[in-house]
């Protein structure tokens, strides 16, 4: 499993556009902080531990597709005064993944617990090291 880096777009319009023309798609502006993380593998799985502080477990996204793993994840405040001077915001969390052909797609699994996120890739089965015994005659 390799990290992949991929540019996003929205469909939000460029602030340079005259009457008449069409605007062209421009990248997000929303900035992305890349999490830790942790692969470990196993005979069964892949397992990917990222740290993503403050994201609830209804505000991460993760995706498979075109072999490509996505993580992407908000946190959120909600101060209980008046905000008087801000001087942070915070980030969203994005980090992509290649996958292999290892990786049974079909069964991926995720859990959130304190703000660490464990994926779990399971490896099919043709991928699994397997003994062959000799048979002596």
């Amino acid at each position: 499993m390799t990290e992949k880096t991929a540019a996003l777009t929205t469909e939000k319009t460029g602030a340079l556009e005259t009457k008449g023309e069409k605007s062209l798609a421009t990248r997000d502006d929303t900035l992305y902080i890349a999490p830790p993380v942790d692969i470990f593998e196993t005979d069964e799985a892949l397992t990917v531990v990222a740290d993503l502080p403050g994201v609830a477990m209804d505000s991460v996204d993760i995706r498979v597709e075109d072999n490509i793993l996505t993580i992407k994840g908000r946190a959120t405040y909600s101060p209980k005064a008046e905000l008087l001077r801000q001087e942070f915001s915070l980030q969203g969390y994005y980090r992509q993944f290649q996958l292999s052909d290892e990786v049974d797609q079909e069964r991926i699994s995720a859990e959130s617990k304190n703000g660490v996120l464990t994926i779990t890739l399971p490896k099919a089965e043709k991928s699994k090291p397997k003994q062959i015994k000799v048979k002596i005659s």
